[in-house]
């Protein structure tokens, strides 16, 4: 009887650690990524120009781009610009917009791409997916995996704390966004990989249960960690599923609605996903999840983030709009305005606002 397995899409390396930014070239080297050093390298006119100045002695053969923003012309712009030169490797260093940018750039010009994290605002970094700003708003790209992940926690500590806890929501979410994949494989019969949702459920665990904060090593290593792993689970899915339910479609609802006054990503799907755990009658473990985001310092009721009740139902009523043909538990109850209303304030007299 034949074995049968199949190829997981993952990364070649993935460095996380204090100082990995300082053995960036040797990494690349020993992985046989680019042993020549000839990389084209993205960065922002901020930080990135700093990071540049740090690390350009030991990267004597890499061209560096300045990315002007996060749009699909940004994109574009950049993969023109590095086409003409014979690289071995892109390297998008910087947050999720320079990343996503070069991810998109390094599949036009059909090279790999390493991603060099400097803050963890999302789980955006390791996906085959790259965000981009266009003329209709916002859109979503398929472009391959990284084919190496380095994060260095020094770095990551020298970031805004907002972006570490922005990433953390994002990361709790998952559980939230396995619950409505797994409703839909009850309901609609929709397929459910199993590998995907262990991979994306596991990663939100270990963020929720973990009791450090993020000014601790250890917290910041499982977060980037369970970052990693729900872009690979996202790559094993084939789909966005494993990481996106009803706290997406809120969170997408959000910066459609009030785009000038929206919070970031994963502050709008922590609490989204909070919201969703408790619709599904999830009661206890929507009241853990209030807890942990509410200890890390991230919204748990719309007021944290400066809305109305009013403002927040109008968002959930319009959330399954965002993802046409996706089930989940907002689909599923298809609450009335009023209905909405009564459930929002049932969840907030449960989590004690």
């Amino acid at each position: 009887m034949p074995v049968l397995t199949r190829l997981i899409p993952s990364p070649l390396v993935v460095d996380i650690r204090r100082g990995a930014l300082n053995d960036l070239a040797s990494v690349l080297a020993d992985q046989r990524i680019s042993s020549s050093g000839k990389l084209a390298i993205a960065i922002s006119g901020g930080s990135g120009a700093r990071l540049r100045e740090r690390l350009s002695p030991a990267l004597p053969g890499a061209s560096w781009y300045e990315v002007g923003g996060g749009t699909l012309d940004d994109a574009v712009k950049l993969a023109d610009a590095m086409k003409s030169g014979r690289y071995d490797a892109v390297v998008g260093l910087g947050g999720g917009k320079i990343i996503d940018c070069a991810k998109f750039a390094a599949a036009r010009i059909g090279l790999p791409l390493v991603a060099v994290a400097t803050n963890l605002s999302h789980d955006g970094l390791c996906s085959p997916v790259a965000t981009l700003d266009n003329d209709a708003g916002r859109g979503s790209y398929g472009v391959p995996n990284p084919i190496g992940v380095v994060i260095d926690l020094d770095i990551i500590r020298e970031a805004p704390a907002r972006f570490v806890r922005s990433g953390i929501g994002d990361a709790l979410s998952n559980i939230s966004a396995v619950a409505d994949w797994e409703l839909s494989a009850r309901v609609r019969g929709e397929d459910i990989d199993g590998l995907a949702a262990a991979m994306a459920r596991q990663a939100g665990e270990a963020v929720l249960r973990h009791p450090g904060d993020v000014g601790d090593d250890g917290f910041l290593q499982v977060l980037a960690e369970g970052l990693v792993l729900t872009g690979i689970s996202m790559s094993v899915a084939g789909d966005s599923r494993p990481a996106s339910g009803a706290c997406h479609e809120i969170n997408h609802a959000f910066d459609l609605l009030f785009p000038k006054r929206a919070a970031s990503h994963g502050e709008q799907c922590g609490m989204g996903a909070a919201f969703a755990m408790h619709l599904r009658g999830a009661l206890a473990e929507s009241a853990q999840m209030a807890e942990v985001l509410r200890r890390h310092g991230l919204p748990v009721v719309p007021a944290d983030i400066g809305f109305t009740v009013d403002e927040f139902v109008q968002v959930a009523e319009f959330a399954p709009q965002t993802r046409p043909g996706r089930y989940t538990i907002l689909e599923h109850l298809n609450l009335s305005t009023d209905q909405i209303k009564d459930a929002y304030a049932d969840y907030a007299k449960a989590i004690g606002s």
